[in-house]
């Protein structure tokens, strides 16, 4: 539950703040009532100081009620929620008028026996005008986010009649109607389950979200393929089989929505999402480490019976056909060391409490802790080698993706008996891959991946049938062009989820080394300001579930080359070099790019990512100059080899910087503005990707021939001084401006989370 952001334990307790637009709205507000009642209390009060106290209130005030008005127009369109709103409303006025008259402290010069209640003689009316102030703008706020869940209750309920239509058409001009209505109600569903996952506080939610709308936006093309087959082979089992596979997995993943954003069946999410091995192993270092601060903490029959269940859970690796010998020896191996040191520590734990000597017993103690903590962590460390080699192993077994070609080709010559051969071959592939998904959840190392590993999982387990369904109704109609396009719809959504498990791989390695798995804390829109010239010639517009579709390809390339990019720079030793640096945020930015064309992530319209293309461009010609500075310690080939490849990049980034700089009229040139846009990413990620190992290589190689030199920017200092390195305008990991805490008055002001619902 939520608490008073004041620490009031009065505040509305039943108001829990769920989106981080009520949390942000909420902020500037706190921080001006905070300034408003820790003012130092002295007995002199100079006119600056009681004309900012005097300008904060009314502020406050004036705010509060352009607020105030916007809730009222709120309820008045929303009856069943009418009478809570108007009086949170009411409430929030008459807290905002409080908080004005106290802070009408008048002049310097005026006396303040005059008898009028002011902010230094009345604190106490003024902590409990801002409480009420708070916890009134927070149930406004709160009361608005329901109306965000019911429009999105709505989509989803508009959805699925459309849906139920779809699956009974018996037409094809009936369907392509229908399908008309159903991709823009599917348009609608995505921007408002794109906005609500972006703004949702709990991770988990977040990470749920994103698969139900990943599953959404794969199987909307699926829904069409498998559609227009079943219509012109009716009398097709297999085909039928496909369709209904597809309307199924919709309508779960439509409900899973629903579940998130209503908080319905919250009770059951552990049936969903079992324990893992590294939360088991998380609880149970957490009960041995608090042995430290209490020896009665826990009991020994409890710490065992955790460890038990540790073990137990390790089954998933050793009863696995595909674990070898020698892995299965040393996951049991460090299972038995993981039960003497739990002996061991029961009874140095016994002895302690025992112990007329304390300083003695908690020696032995914190010994056995550390025994017991060090083995149970070279056990996650061997299962967390298992899982991850083995889904390595099985992403480049299947890069070639042979049983598809197979299945394919199979199809379109109508072999039954070789479409089932092969079927067969990929079952066993499915299988595979289905067995890594649930080992990898067992070591993801937090639940946002957990969730990730169990859609991965998921997905696997039901497009494999899908696939096999699709290629025996190729085999039986193999001149079908209808027929053939729905069995390539499903291989490439086949290849796309080997490609998000690639992504998962290393996020999970990520996180087990220490480096977040999270995106890019360096990653951010365009300053405020910067680019304003753009904001007054260009209408803001977000790409629609057809654009989204036909940039998914070019969207994916730039997904996986910033990931390349980021593994390469994680070779190099100076991982604070300028190369290093600059490579990584293009990394980051070109990542934000692709999330966009997934209706994701920070870059909401196709002018924030225009805005963010100019700034990577800035961020490329920067790097430029560093490789510049870097090619004049060089001899001549190598000078050549980087000085070519820079020329290229320099190239490029201006092509982008005039490309995301033209003005464009009109949804079709717009869409052009865009795709243009992304592929010279694309081509400059690329550029970058194969610069940095001849980079690294060469930075390694003079460093081993000079090593007079005490290190290597020692080296890079010695360039000549004429080459400046432009810092102006890069968007740099330290640049946070973009989401700054804005003022009460602007913020509120502004109402941008009201007016937008």
């Amino acid at each position: 539950m939520a608490s008073s952001p004041c620490g009031n334990s009065n505040f509305d307790s039943g108001l829990e703040i769920k989106t981080r637009s009520v949390e942000q709205t909420l902020i500037p507000l706190v921080s001006q009532i905070t300034t408003l009642i820790n003012h130092k209390d002295r007995p002199k009060k100079s006119e600056r100081t009681l004309a900012a106290i005097h300008r904060v209130g009314q502020a406050v005030s004036v705010a509060v009620g352009r607020f105030v008005t916007v809730g009222e127009a709120i309820a008045s369109e929303n009856q069943e929620l009418k009478d809570e709103m108007g009086q949170a409303c009411f409430e929030a006025r008459r807290a905002g008028d409080a908080i004005a008259q106290l802070t009408d402290v008048g002049s310097a010069m005026q006396p303040q026996t005059d008898g009028r209640v002011t902010v230094f003689s009345d604190r106490t009316g003024m902590v409990k005008a801002a409480r009420l102030l708070l916890s009134s703008v927070t149930k406004v706020l709160v009361l608005a986010d329901r109306i965000v869940i019911k429009q999105i209750i709505t989509s989803r309920n508009k959805v699925l009649v459309t849906l139920d239509k779809l699956e009974r058409v018996s037409t094809f001009q009936e369907f392509v109607q229908i399908f008309s209505q159903f991709g823009n109600e599917m348009v609608e569903f995505a921007h408002l389950t794109g906005d609500r996952q972006n703004d949702l506080k709990d991770e988990k939610k977040k990470a749920r979200m994103a698969a139900a709308r990943a599953v959404l936006e794969k199987c909307t093309m699926m829904l069409l393929t498998a559609s227009k087959t079943c219509l012109r082979h009716p009398d097709c089992e297999s085909a039928r089989i496909n369709k209904d596979a597809v309307f199924h997995r919709m309508r779960c993943a439509l409900e899973q929505v629903i579940e998130i954003v209503t908080e319905a069946r919250s009770c059951g999410e552990n049936k969903v999402f079992p324990t893992s091995i590294y939360n088991t192993i998380k609880d149970f270092k957490c009960s041995v480490e608090c042995l430290r601060e209490n020896l009665h903490s826990s009991t020994p029959q409890i710490v065992a019976a955790e460890l038990e269940a540790l073990v137990e859970r390790t089954e998933d690796f050793t009863d696995s056909p595909y674990t070898s010998h020698e892995q299965r020896q040393a996951i049991l191996g460090l299972c038995q060391l993981a039960r003497q040191d739990t002996q061991q520590l029961v009874h140095a734990w016994i002895q302690a409490q025992q112990s007329v000597l304390a300083k003695e017993g908690t020696e032995e103690l914190e010994v056995a802790i550390l025994k017991t903590c060090q083995s149970i962590s070279d056990l996650r460390r061997e299962l967390h080698k298992v899982a991850v080699g083995r889904a390595s192993d099985l992403l480049k077994a299947h890069a070639e993706h042979l049983p598809l070609r197979a299945l394919k080709a199979a199809g379109a010559e109508g072999n039954l008996e070789a479409v089932a051969e092969y079927s067969r071959t990929l079952t066993e592939q499915k299988e595979q891959l289905v067995e890594t998904c649930r080992l990898l959840c067992h070591v993801s190392g937090t639940e946002p991946l957990e969730i990730t590993c169990i859609h991965a999982e998921e997905t696997f387990h039901v497009i494999g049938p899908q696939i096999i369904s699709a290629a025996q109704t190729l085999a039986l109609h193999p001149s079908s062009k209808i027929a053939k396009e729905n069995l390539e719809v499903f291989c490439e959504a086949w290849d796309s989820q080997l490609c998000d498990m690639a992504l998962l791989l290393k996020e999970i390695n990520d996180v087990f080394e220490g480096r977040r798995g999270d995106k890019r804390p360096y990653l951010s829109l365009p300053r405020p300001g910067k680019h304003s010239a753009n904001l007054k010639t260009a209408k803001a517009v977000k790409l629609d579930a057809e654009e989204q579709t036909s940039m998914a390809k070019l969207g994916l390339e730039l997904r996986l080359l910033s990931s390349d990019v980021d593994s390469e720079v994680e070779k190099w030793e100076e991982q604070e070099h300028d190369i290093v640096r600059q490579s990584q945020s293009l990394a980051s930015m070109a990542y934000n790019m692709y999330l966009f064309t997934r209706g994701e992530g920070l870059l909401k319209t196709t002018l924030d990512l225009f805005h963010q293309a100019e700034v990577l461009s800035e961020e490329g010609l920067q790097l430029c100059s560093s490789l510049r500075k870097f090619s004049s310690q060089l001899v001549d080939e190598e000078k050549s080899v980087v000085i070519t490849e820079m020329e290229k990049l320099v190239a490029l980034c201006q092509q982008l910087q005039m490309g995301a700089k033209t003005p464009v009229q009109g949804k079709t040139a717009t869409f052009q503005k865009v795709d243009s846009n992304i592929q010279t990413t694309r081509n400059i990620m690329t550029v970058v990707f194969s610069l940095l190992p001849v980079c690294n290589k060469l930075i390694k190689k003079y460093k081993s021939e000079r090593t007079s030199l005490s290190s290597l920017q020692d080296w890079g200092d010695r360039q000549d001084a004429s080459t400046p390195v432009k810092e102006e305008g890069a968007l740099s990991s330290k640049n946070t401006n973009g989401f700054g805490v804005k003022s009460l008055e602007q913020h509120m002001a502004g109402l941008n989370l009201l007016e937008s619902k």
